[in-house]
């Protein structure tokens, strides 16, 4: 069932509604009556003939009429027992505003699992438990079932709570900023209905035009991946997530493992979709004001328009934090702003009008910024002297920005007055800012929505690789008890995936042989210099114990090496070394260093890394993360994000480094992800980048039994 008879009811019953004024049945009654919904209203309560004037109903199957919704405010206890009389009367929808049920575990939980299990096999659909309610502002249905105090305005800009309490927030602040909302939904426990059930109501929801989450948690990550992406080349969708995740702090046996216990979860999720995270529920406000008000820029070139030196410089200095083009305007906009400003004033970019400009001052000088094909927007920052209202500035301000519909205005207003002057509308009207960097991180976010409209769709690339040989490894490994699959076995593992490796051979001395001797043998078929790492499956970090030895240029120094090795192991482990052998192989040459990796994050999926290997992973983490399955353009975003991409695109006359073959590993890796459940952790670390094609050098690879 469609959640329209939830968003857009004909009809609304209140079980629990109350007489005592400041309750919970008393307010949604209140605000549904008060509001003016358009359509009936039935109170349900037994111990009550009449409330707020209108006849009250003992159950709902008094209810002379049909009910398209039900808000239930009544004790825990009885939710159950409602929710089955609203089934057999036949309501579509429920707003379960009572607390007590998963948000607590033990008995909450299960009464939730009973009450979503009711809900579902009846086929009504529910919002909550544990909620604030629902407002849709559509004159047309008026609907406030909500024990909030405030309503907001009505307006093209949808939002989610997953907070009641922050809820509450939300509408007052959205009133008194004047954001009109289409409609507002507080999820509650999401025990049905949830956040990617609104997405995709609202992705078809003509009075929606800007979609804003506040969310504490992913539901179901693959489908809001999915879900957010089509619906983000069409519509803007801006989250504040709160929460840190707490399985940063659990042992990882990979560099991937155990940042995919980060914010960066969150940070690839939401990027993977196209949609855009702010830091606070303030910038969420400013950054909606702006897409709610204006048309989105074609480039990232603005021009800065102000009456005070400073502002304008910490316009300056905040765009081009967020990644805007401050930049010079032509010569022939200078000269006209030289006729209409004092010989004071700067034409140069940011213009600085000087304190006695007025409201005339910044429409004319708008208008010549405006009309510079160079231009792609615009920020206008005032500061109050004496004598100039804010609301005239912002009124001259609106008057500019009429001319050029195409291109986005936004205002700087440094007074409460002048920034609480112009209310957001629909698509017409400025948006004003209280400070510079508020306005240029709104303006840097509509930016940052037109390359995510533009950017292209992408496809899912399925790549040749022996499957078969991937589970034989991953059967083999844990057949012997273990959880981590040799070094010889990770490079046949790698090869199998079609991922470039260094030539190696795997050394191992039968029924007690020399195995110095096999080492050398191995080393004679490859290319000195080269390496050697023993293979032991009680040895999993080889260089911490001195399992690891480079730059072997000569048979002898191979079998010195060996011996070496082995003596000292066989002392420091008390002859519990366990080796198997050794893996020899020819040694890296230059090139740049990167770390591709595969790991499995509860209630999210599997996630694939790519980054700068070294100590850039080390110390830095400076590494990219998406959700598997990957798009082509998933895996070309990754590498671009990464803040020292330069180093890959080639510096100091160095050679970029091929980002194509780069990119067919991060995708034949993502392709592990659901072919294979049973890899939960992989590094291939390091991942050398050349000029010509990336070759890995190590890998590390856990598995388990599914």
């Amino acid at each position: 069932m469609t959640l329209e008879r939830i968003l857009r009811p004909r009809s609304v019953a209140v079980i629990g509604a109350s007489r005592r004024p400041n309750t919970i049945g008393w307010n949604v009654l209140d605000n549904l009556l008060r509001h003016g919904f358009n359509g009936p209203v039935y109170p349900v309560n037994p111990r009550a003939t009449a409330i707020h004037s209108i006849p009250a109903h003992p159950s709902l199957e008094a209810v002379p009429g049909p009910v398209d919704l039900a808000v239930l405010a009544v004790p825990k206890e009885h939710v159950l027992t409602v929710a089955e009389e609203c089934a057999r009367k036949g309501v579509g929808g429920l707003i379960v505003i009572t607390a007590g049920f998963g948000e607590v575990g033990g008995a909450g939980l299960e009464r939730q699992q009973q009450l979503t299990r009711l809900v579902r096999e009846s086929g009504m659909r529910m919002v909550g438990p544990n909620c604030l309610g629902v407002i849709n502002t559509d004159p047309d249905v008026s609907l406030n079932a909500t024990f909030a105090p405030v309503m907001p305005p009505p307006g093209p800009v949808a939002f989610i709570s997953q907070s009641g309490a922050m809820g509450v927030s939300i509408l007052d602040n959205a009133r008194r900023v004047g954001l009109g909302i289409s409609s507002f939904v507080s999820i509650g426990n999401r025990a049905d209905v949830s956040g990617n059930d609104l997405l995709e109501y609202w992705r078809d929801d003509p009075a929606t035009r800007v979609i804003l989450m506040y969310l504490e948690g992913f539901g179901n990550p693959e489908r809001f991946v999915e879900v957010t992406r089509e619906i983000t080349r069409h519509k803007p969708v801006c989250i504040v997530k709160s929460g840190r995740t707490g399985a940063g702090q659990r042992a990882a046996a990979s560099h991937t493992g155990a940042l995919a216990g980060t914010e960066l979860v969150t940070d690839a999720l939401i990027a993977q979709a196209g949609a855009l995270r702010v830091p606070t529920v303030a910038a969420l406000f400013d950054v909606a004001k702006a897409f709610a008000a204006q048309p989105l820029p074609r480039g990232n070139r603005v021009a800065i328009v102000t009456n005070a030196g400073g502002p304008g410089i910490i316009a300056a200095d905040a765009a081009e934090t967020h990644g805007l083009d401050v930049c010079e305007l032509t010569s022939s906009t200078q000269e006209r702003l030289r006729a209409v400003l004092p010989e004071e004033a700067s034409v140069r970019n940011p213009v600085d009008m000087i304190a006695s400009a007025d409201a005339g001052s910044f429409e004319r000088v708008l208008d010549c910024v405006l009309e510079d094909d160079g231009i792609d927007a615009a920020l206008a920052a005032f500061v109050p002297p004496l004598g100039i209202q804010g609301r005239d500035i912002a009124a001259a301000i609106g008057r500019a920005d009429a001319r050029r519909p195409d291109k986005p205005v936004l205002a700087v207003l440094m007074s409460q007055e002048g920034a609480a002057s112009v209310p957001v509308q629909a698509g017409h009207g400025v948006p004003t800012h209280l400070f510079p960097e508020s306005a240029a991180r709104a303006l840097a976010a509509m930016w940052d929505q037109r390359r995510i409209v533009v950017r292209p769709e992408g496809e899912e690339v399925v790549l040749d690789a022996d499957d078969a040989a991937v589970e034989t490894l991953v059967d083999e490994t844990l057949a012997a008890g273990r959880e981590f699959l040799t070094e010889s076995d990770a490079m046949r593992l790698l090869e199998a995936c079609g991922i470039p490796v260094l030539p190696w051979r795997y050394a191992r001395a039968e029924h007690g042989g020399d195995l110095a001797a096999a080492a050398v043998d191995a080393a004679e078929s490859l290319t000195y210099p080269v390496a050697l790492k023993v293979v032991s499956p009680k040895i999993v970090h080889k260089s911490d114990v001195g399992g690891v030895a480079l730059g072997l240029a000569t048979s002898a120094e191979v079998r010195e090496a060996t011996e070496s090795m082995l003596a000292r192991l066989d002392h420091e482990l008390s002859g519990e070394a366990g080796i198997e052998g050794l893996l020899v192989q020819s040694m890296a040459g230059p090139g740049t260093e990167t770390i591709v990796g595969l790991t499995r994050v509860p209630r999210v999926g599997a996630l694939v890394m790519f980054g700068m290997g070294g100590i850039f992973v080390e110390v830095m983490r400076d590494v990219v993360l998406r959700l598997t399955p990957l798009r082509d353009v998933d895996a070309e975003e990754m590498i671009r994000e990464v803040k020292l991409f330069k180093l890959l695109e080639g510096v100091r006359g160095q050679a970029p480094r091929d980002l194509a073959a780069l990119r067919d590993v991060v995708l034949r890796l993502a392709q592990l992800g659901p072919r294979h459940p049973r890899i939960v952790e992989m590094d291939v670390n390091p991942l050398l980048a050349t000029p010509d094609g990336v070759v890995a050098v190590d890998a590390r690879v856990k598995v388990a039994a599914g």
